[in-house]
């Protein structure tokens, strides 16, 4: 139903264009044909034009809102207005101080003076519309004319305050060129010069205060933010261009609704509902103070706190708003507001009001009857007219006149009233700005067209024609510098290239009125910005703390994991992964979990890279340790049995099969269990050379000796089935065997230390938390050579031994041999497996575990019986127990050494077994 009073009011306004167009372009037509208006608008406000040379229009926001008119097709009715909106009305006094300013100025348009003609729009499209109706063709004259109702040029409009009124003014006065100049509007639609080419501002455009509100975001540390726009051109396209900036700075809007211009209970529920239910804790909120109120007094309604809200230009300080009883909602509330300034002469000029003066004027007896509550005798101007919506979404409607008469003798000095508060000059100083806009341009025009034109008595009111695209020129070149020192710089399309806002903050102060703490500024050109917010700025935050509040979908993430995204979820939300081993974030947040370097590994929380854990078998240890003494135990062992073979080194037993070579195999059995310590402790180049090299040549000595007294025993096995006497081997023979194998053995080592050497090899494998120190054994050809040589002998041992196993002898040293040599087999076939499954220090405890196995088998197995007997058993020990005779062949050849030697002792032929 209101929708179809406005809409009434925009087809009455169209109807006197339609009018115009065709009086203008069709002049033919019978000039007998009137075109009059059916109704004269519901307008208010002030004019002045006699006497001056051209005419400022200026449209301000007196009250909230209109009235809802009656639906009566029969009868058209402009629309009357309630809530005197005393934040507009010093907006509208600014211009007309302002104006009287300039006109008593010299240096500004000395030949000319301003008059000016202001409405009041009533924050409506419809009263707005109406006004610009009246700019253009008045609604006294029965024919339409282009000097407004004032008979004088219309040079230019300040306004309409918000961005809707102000873009549907200037859809309408911009068809004639008439620039219009915005102190409030800062949508980022006025940008498009295509859409609107003759409307400039004094205000930024909100693509920079939305730039400033994401940094002031980013600032605190906030990523998941709400917001609420009002439904119009301002808080659409506002949110439009913040949520752009929110995208492009991977912040998150929780969400984003709309507060409706005409009240519905069931659009605010969902509003309002969307603040309560979600998790974000801070909230833009992108629209009027006019608009807000509604949303206001539903959320203290609803008890919504523990919520920080953001503020924009348009009610950072606004009356309306800042109330003390608003204060535990909205209390901590930061925002942006244009500089402040202080205008010299303005707080006098605004306390010089008073109804008397002016019977007529209807807007100061509507002030003054509802600043100071009463009724201003024989007037018919309503008191305090308001229209509200309460909680429960009834409407409440107040027409009520005062019972208390005012007496004029009333002090506005006493008065506590935004009209007459001159601490917050914010948008006060725009109008003034862009009133001194036009008339620094006018005042050039007016020169230029002295010099070049109408040189000879020329003034503005002369010319049959206003030339308004030739003034629009000179308003986009203007530079000027304010009162405060500021610079005015405006681009092509009419926005400002240049500004700053201070950042608020609200505070309560010890009388329980609300301030508002300037806490930092922000500074823009169009290519640059400057965020300045000191760390020692006094903040105060509505919160149970009252610390910096947390705004997040998802806290972050802390060290040692990463973020988890959800698919076809915002950003902000997701889960927090623990980082995998070798990757850490040592940051709060990390998307990513960054790798250590090749020499660390991370952390048992993932938030740190240290050092890798260095493995080798070190002497320290429990098991390097172990090692050692079993090593130094083998040979003290091998050391005891030496010494009991040197003390009894004449006695049958150790003389029997070659002495020389059972001390060789003694010397070689401590070469190895010895060489097993250069595998423990920091590898390091000569340990990985000499390690492998030394056990090679200790096995190979060993091995060797137990070749050549194999070797016998098998020539003696072969003589005792043969039946025969064979030729003996002499002893030399036996040594030249060693000789041979060791020196062969020596030539190998020699080749693959010259070319192939083992080096000390750091095993850093990625996934690994700990860095190896091992040998490299450099060519696997030659390590496996020099070992492959030692299993040839070994075979070699282990066959003969095999063979001669049966020898008839009372002391079997074959069958010893034959077992040590099982022994050392089973070791290493073992150990092979072993050695290939472990990794690190245990893969060399495998093969010292090995070589000592087989040193002590050899050992036990060769020379522990023949120990046992010299010791415990001497009576043994004698040359008719270990000789013997062969009983099924022939008797007369000995078996042993020690027989050998007593029989055989005077002839040439050399024993079969000798010492």
């Amino acid at each position: 139903m209101k929708m179809a009073s406005r809409n009434k009011c925009l087809i009455l306004g169209f109807t006197v264009f339609l009018w115009v167009e065709l009086y203008t372009q069709y002049p033919h037509i019978d000039q007998n044909v009137t075109c009059r208006l059916l109704r004269k608008f519901n307008l208010t406000g002030y004019v002045e034009a006699e006497n001056h040379s051209v005419v400022i229009g200026g449209l301000f926001p007196v009250h909230y809102r209109t009235m809802p008119t009656s639906d009566s097709d029969e009868e058209i009715e402009s629309p009357m207005c309630e809530g005197f909106n005393f934040r507009g009305f010093r907006w509208m006094k600014t211009m007309i101080h302002t104006i009287k300013e300039i006109n008593e100025r010299k240096d500004i348009l000395p030949n000319h003076t301003l008059g000016y003609q202001i409405f009041d729009n009533c924050f409506s499209i419809t009263k707005a519309m109406e006004s610009s109706s009246v700019f253009l063709t008045g609604q006294e004259e029965y024919k339409p004319n282009w000097r407004n109702s004032t008979g004088k040029f219309l040079i230019g409009i300040i306004g309409a305050g918000g961005s809707t009124m102000s873009a549907a003014v200037s859809r309408i006065v911009g068809i004639h060129h008439v620039p219009q100049v915005g102190y409030a509007s800062s949508s980022s639609i006025f940008s498009n010069d295509i859409q609107f080419p003759y409307i400039l501002r004094t205000i930024p455009s909100d693509k920079f205060q939305s730039e400033a509100i994401v940094n002031l975001i980013r600032h605190f540390g906030w990523v998941w933010v709400g917001a609420i726009a009002s439904d119009d051109d301002y808080g659409k396209y506002g949110v439009k261009f913040f949520r752009e900036e929110m995208e492009s700075a991977n912040l998150c809007v929780a969400f984003s609704e709309t507060i409706p211009k005409v009240y519905s209970n069931e659009k605010m529920k969902i509003a309002v509902d969307a603040v309560k239910s979600s998790t974000a804790k801070v909230i833009v909120l992108y629209a009027t103070d006019i608009d807000l109120s509604p949303f206001v007094l539903e959320v203290i309604h609803h008890n919504i706190t523990d919520r920080t809200w953001i503020a924009t230009e348009a009610w950072i300080t606004s009356a309306l708003i800042a109330k003390p009883e608003y204060f535990p909602y909205f209390g901590g509330t930061i925002g942006f507001a244009v500089p402040r300034s202080v205008i010299p002469g303005l707080k006098e000029f605004l306390y010089d009001v008073h109804p008397s003066k002016d019977p007529n004027d209807v807007l100061t007896i509507e002030f003054w009857q509802t600043a100071f509550n009463c009724t201003w005798p024989n007037s018919t101007v309503p008191y305090n007219v308001d229209h509200r919506v309460n909680m429960t979404g009834k409407e409440d409607r107040l027409y009520d006149m005062s019972d208390q008469l005012c007496t004029g003798e009333e002090k506005l000095e006493d008065l506590k009233s935004t009209y007459l508060d001159t601490s917050q000059l914010r948008i006060t100083n725009n109008v003034r700005q862009a009133v001194y806009l036009l008339a620094h341009a006018i005042d050039l025009f007016s020169q230029a067209d002295i010099r070049e034109e109408y040189r000879e008595n020329a003034v503005l009111e002369n010319k049959p024609n206003f030339e308004s695209v030739k003034l629009w020129l000179y308003l986009t070149k203007i530079k000027f510098i304010t009162h405060d020192g500021r610079k005015i710089e405006l681009g092509r399309n009419g926005d400002v290239l240049n500004g700053s806002y201070d950042i608020l903050n609200w505070h309560m102060d010890n009388t329980g009125e609300i301030t508002f703490v300037k806490v930092g500024e922000y500074k823009f050109t169009s290519s640059k910005y400057e965020f300045v917010l000191p760390k020692n700025s006094t903040l105060f935050w509505n919160t149970e703390s009252s610390r910096l509040p947390d705004s997040v979908c998802t806290k972050v993430c802390p060290p040692g994991t990463r973020k988890g995204i959800h698919q076809g979820q915002p950003i902000c939300c997701f889960d927090c992964i623990p980082c995998t081993d070798g990757y850490v974030s040592e940051k709060p947040g990390q998307r990513l979990c960054d790798p250590c370097g090749e020499n660390d590994w991370s952390n048992a929380e993932k938030n740190k890279c240290v050092p890798k854990h260095v493995e080798f078998l070190a002497y320290e240890e429990a098991l390097g340790f172990t090692l050692v003494i079993l090593s130094i135990f083998g040979a003290l062992v091998v050391l005891a049995v030496t010494v009991v073979y040197v003390i009894h080194r004449h006695t049958p037993l150790v003389k029997a099969n070659d002495r020389e070579l059972s001390f060789l195999i003694q010397v070689s059995l401590g070469i190895t269990v010895l060489s097993s310590m250069l595998f423990i402790g920091k590898p390091c180049n000569w340990s990985c050379k000499t390690r492998q090299v030394t056990l090679a040549l200790g096995f190979c000595l060993c091995l060797s000796s137990i070749l050549g007294k194999t070797v016998s025993l098998f020539f003696a096995y072969r003589m005792s089935i043969s039946k025969t006497r064979l030729i003996s081997m002499h002893p030399i023979f036996r040594k030249l065997i060693v000789l041979i194998c060791v020196v062969g053995e020596i030539g190998v080592c020699t080749a693959y230390l010259v070319l192939e050497p083992p080096s000390l090899f750091k095993n850093i494998e990625p996934q690994n938390v700990k860095i190896i120190f091992e040998c490299n054994e450099g060519s696997i050809e030659f390590l496996c050579s020099i070992f492959g040589f030692d299993v040839l002998l070994a075979l070699l041992c282990f066959v003969t031994t095999f063979v001669a196993r049966q020898l008839p002898d009372n002391y079997y040293e074959g069958k010893c041999i034959t077992f040590g040599m099982l022994v050392f087999f089973i070791v290493w076939i073992s150990f092979v497996p072993a050695y290939l499954g472990t990794k690190g220090k245990f893969n060399v405890a495998v093969e010292i575990f090995a070589i000592l196995a087989s040193s002590y088998g050899l050992l036990g197995c060769v020379f522990l019986p023949k120990c046992f007997i010299i010791l415990l058993r001497p009576k043994r020990n004698t040359d008719e127990t270990v000789g013997g005779r062969v009983p099924t062949v022939d008797r007369s050849i000995q078996l042993t050494s020690a027989s050998v030697s007593s029989e055989l002792n005077s002839t040439t032929v050399s024993t079969v077994l000798d010492e």
